[in-house]
């Protein structure tokens, strides 16, 4: 269940984040770096 929270949070923040400006390539780096920090933060819980 915490990987599928990690993963909709990473999705959803990096298409905010990312979705328009930076492109396509952009948007996943930014999927990447949330999906990262979404287990840190998880993990601490």
């Amino acid at each position: 269940m915490k990987k599928l929270i990690q993963i909709i949070g990473a999705w959803y923040g990096a298409k905010k984040i990312g979705g328009g400006k930076c492109g396509c390539i952009g948007t996943v780096f930014v999927f990447l770096i949330l999906y990262w920090i979404f287990g840190y933060v998880l993990e601490a819980f």
